[in-house]
């Protein structure tokens, strides 16, 4: 536990910041470290809201002389517990993107979310290999491996990293590349955290302006013909192809459209790299599989990939729990839909899984990197009702039910991004392949050896 900060401490910490700064009872603190999860609260000691560079710098060396552990928050996505102690650096205002045509190669900033990046590399006639969401910050997903709409096709975000800014524990700004501080490089793809606070990312963008795409929902009836369909159909369909399918209760409200509003429907996501005219042949036999209400699937420019998935983009109360799955089949359908059906009485608003197996995720095209869950093929994650009171013990129980029936299916490893609340060292340690955990501590050890970065549960 760090001792009390002296008075005059966050008086200087001001003088040598141009961004923001707040201590503990400070009015504008619950706003600069506000979470996308409004359920997790954040009250840490000191928040620093970065503007540049030398903000971090001197935040970091301001955290190592008083022996405060450091956080860092950019779009406040991916928050499941409150930070109560120590330093939070927000690096939310360190946005911009810079492309280079020639190289293919964006410049992102800590800040920046997906939808900035997606629209300007648009410009170029590329695109880069984003998440599902365009709202999400794009440097701490790719921090994390990242999957999205193409990652059959194009692998994970992480795979197409070609260097990062980085504020070490040491307050010293480092390049990490294949060419420079190559282990720190190694660690941040995929990695997550405890390494340093990246100030911008050189992401490859690919030449890509359309894609043939969308959803088609399933209407309750026929959600367990689609379903089945569904595990037999991905087993044919070439690296072009990425799909997920969400079992997802739609509230009676007016903010969900008219046509899915009070149902309880399976959504199939469907992304297709190639012309329309093929990729509307490799989903026919979903199409025929069961009669679909709504079908939005079609030619999409790459700017409107956000819309396949179309993730919440506002703000919320979230609880969520994902894991990984070995290769699923008709008798897994059995098992999860008897827990989580149409006949189940479950707390969740969406359960989805991903199909990313067999494609361009499976293998690390530099044969290297810390990314988790290359090997399984399949992505679970469950999405509770956005009702706190339900967070501790409802949901994961209702959670655990789920797992108990499917159980012969979960994957030993998954990855970071998608494993929700971690509560426990064995928990996150599951997201990643026991040699890379034991390497990342390694690292961590090297470049942070007094554990400044907080990691961890």
């Amino acid at each position: 536990m760090a001792a009390p900060l002296p008075s005059t401490a966050i008086v200087e910490l001001r003088d040598a910041i141009a961004g923001a700064v707040f201590a503990r009872g400070d009015e504008g603190l619950a706003d600069e470290a506000a979470c996308f999860n409004t359920a997790v609260v954040h009250d840490p000691d000191v928040v620093v809201g970065a503007v540049s560079r030398d903000d971090v710098i001197e935040a970091v060396s301001f955290a190592a002389y008083f022996g405060l552990p450091v956080f860092v928050q950019a779009t406040g996505h991916g928050a499941f517990a409150p930070i109560t102690e120590g330093l939070l650096i927000t690096t939310q205002r360190l946005g911009g993107v810079r492309i280079d045509r020639r190289s293919r190669i964006a410049t992102i900033g800590a800040g920046t979310r997906w939808g900035a990046v997606v629209e300007q590399a648009a410009r170029y006639g590329l695109t880069p290999v984003t998440g599902s969401s365009t709202n999400v910050g794009a440097v701490g997903y790719t921090l994390g491996g990242g999957l999205g709409p193409l990652s059959r096709t194009y692998g994970f975000t992480a795979d197409w990293a070609r260097g990062f800014t980085v504020v070490t524990a040491d307050g010293r700004e480092v390049r990490a590349s294949a060419d420079e501080n190559a282990d720190l490089f190694w660690a941040l793809r995929g990695g997550k955290v405890g390494l340093g606070v990246v100030i911008d990312m050189d992401l490859e963008l690919i030449p890509l302006t359309k894609v043939y795409g969308g959803g088609l929902f399933f209407d309750t009836t026929h959600i367990e013909r689609a379903m089945r369909a569904w595990v037999d159909w991905v087993h044919t369909v070439p690296d072009t192809v990425t799909s997920s399918i969400a079992l997802v209760r739609f509230p009676p409200i007016d903010e969900v459209p008219e046509a899915l509003r009070g149902r309880f429907a399976l959504h199939l996501r469907y992304a297709f790299v190639g012309e329309a005219e093929e990729g509307e042949r490799i989903l026919a036999p979903m199409r025929n599989a069961a009669p679909a209400f709504v079908d939005l699937v079609g030619e999409l420019p790459t700017t409107a990939i956000g819309s396949i998935h179309d993730d919440a983009d506002q703000p919320g109360p979230a609880w969520d729990r994902g894991m990984q799955l070995d290769d699923i089949d008709q008798d897994f359908v059995t098992a999860f839909l008897e827990r989580a059906g149409a006949g189940a009485d479950v707390p969740f608003i969406a359960i989805e899984i991903r199909h990313i197996g067999g494609g361009a995720t499976s293998t690390s095209p530099s044969g290297d990197d810390a990314v988790g869950g290359r090997l399984s093929p399949f992505i679970l994650v469950m999405i509770g009702v956005p009702v706190p009171e339900l967070f501790d013990e409802v949901l994961p129980q209702s959670s655990d039910r789920i797992v108990e029936g499917i159980e012969p299916w979960i994957a030993e490893e998954t990855n970071i991004n998608f494993l929700g609340h971690v509560a426990s060292t064995q928990q996150f340690a599951s997201a990643w392949p026991a040699d890379a955990f034991d390497r990342l501590a390694r690292t961590r050890t090297t470049w942070d050896p007094e554990r400044l970065f907080a990691l961890g549960p």
